[in-house]
């Protein structure tokens, strides 16, 4: 299938410089596919292991909606219908391939600037949002600061109720970029946020590192044992030491994350500075408090300052020399209708619309691939309640991957 690109205003998404995404072009060759980093140690066997990647040619990227501006996040309800994050403000409700967009909320009202890296840029629904009708939201106010909000539906059940927000915890951005996005449950009801650096380039305050700022990390709340949250006993600093929100650290930019739902594994793309892109990968079960390296390096290479010993590698990078500039975190394959990529992990680039696979093998080797060349500009990725794999592509439109080619 043939993709043409559509040109719009540059999303940054925290890249240091961005270029106008190009037409697309032909897949790089083996020797040019971004390299799998060395793989982690870890206790846990996969449930599902594929052979190898299927066959790319014989799928494609099929559209189930268009006419959206700028869609950033893609959620499911537990049943047919989707809710996509538009980044003025707006989350949008599709209930089915073919029927109309309807509106769920519209909070363009105290959403600020959504020109840049700033806007809508998280949903969370509760586990329990077929009973409490709770879900929870991402998005920088006019003042350009975090806010993480809990809505809840008005007397309408398809439409939320804008009044109904209670705001649950905010953080001061220094800069206009670099504010993460990335907000999901976990197979443990915890809520979990990712938060980039605060901005600028290079991290310059050191938040990432620091244990008393929430930039630069993945935070865990429990939403349902305290008001407006509780800390989780087990979050690393819960007694001290540092912000007791705190679950990861060292991040530059976590725009996009994603729990395996058969594994319970976690997914995370980490937008790089100048050079280098990475996808981290936490095992179910392993301690909190994982550093993940930034500012100390960039993917796997040295950055700044001397690095302790206890980071933890990625499981995959590329360069900007041959894959865009900007990672997309995505999703693992699920899906029963498309059993031979089960247990795939896919992701892309906001800037080329490449899109990778990434699975680890039966010897605990990450086998790392280029798999679609779509054009797209790729701001999300994210599954139905059937296992149904969506893309998200800025310049308005959703596309669900499917048998041919």
């Amino acid at each position: 299938m043939r993709y043409k690109l559509m040109f719009v205003a540059p999303l940054l998404f925290a890249c240091s410089l961005l270029a106008a995404p190009a037409e697309p072009t032909s897949a790089p060759s083996a020797s040019q596919l971004p390299p799998a980093a060395p793989s982690p140690t870890s206790t846990l066997e996969p449930t599902a292991v594929p052979i190898s990647f299927p066959d790319p040619s014989a799928y494609t990227w099929s559209p189930v909606a268009g006419g959206l501006e700028s869609p950033v996040d893609l959620q499911n309800a537990g049943d047919a219908r989707l809710f996509i994050l538009e980044q003025a403000g707006v989350i949008r409700r599709l209930d089915g391939a073919g029927l109309p967009v309807e509106t769920f909320l519209d909070i363009r009202d105290r959403v600020g600037s959504s020109s840049n890296e700033q806007g809508l840029l998280g949903l969370a629904l509760h586990p329990a949002f077929a009973s409490n009708g709770f879900f929870y939201v991402n998005y920088t106010d006019r003042n350009g600061d975090t806010v993480i909000s809990r809505f809840s539906l008005g007397s309408d059940p398809g439409r939320a109720d804008p009044d109904s927000e209670l705001v649950i915890l905010q953080i001061d951005q220094p800069y206009a970029n670099h504010n993460g996005g990335g907000t999901a449950f976990g197979p443990d009801g915890m809520l979990y946020i990712g938060t980039g650096d605060g901005g600028s380039q290079g991290d310059p305050e050191g938040r990432a590192q620091n244990l008393d700022s929430l930039l630069g990390k993945i935070l865990r709340l429990d939403v349902d044992g305290g008001d407006p949250y509780a800390i989780p006993p087990d979050n690393p600093f819960a007694s001290g030491g540092g912000r007791p929100e705190i679950w990861a650290y060292g991040f530059r930019n976590p725009w996009r994350f994603a729990f395996d739902p058969e594994t319970a594994d976690l997914f995370i793309g980490d937008v790089g500075q100048n050079q280098w892109e990475e996808v981290d990968h936490v095992s179910a079960g392993t301690a909190p408090g994982t550093n993940f390296g930034w500012d100390f390096r960039e993917g796997l290479a040295p950055y700044e300052g001397s690095a302790p010993t206890d980071l933890t590698d990625p499981v995959a990078v590329y360069s900007h020399e041959v894959g865009g500039c900007s990672v997309t975190g995505g999703v693992v394959v699920r899906d029963p209708v498309l059993a031979e990529w089960n247990g795939v992990y896919l992701y892309g680039d906001y800037c080329s619309g490449l899109i990778w696979g990434l699975f680890q093998d039966d010897s605990g080797i990450w086998q790392n691939q280029l798999l679609f060349s779509t054009g797209f500009q790729i701001t999300s990725f994210g599954t139905g309640s059937d296992g149904a794999v969506y893309v998200l592509d800025r310049g308005g439109q959703v596309y669900r991957l499917t048998r041919g080619g």
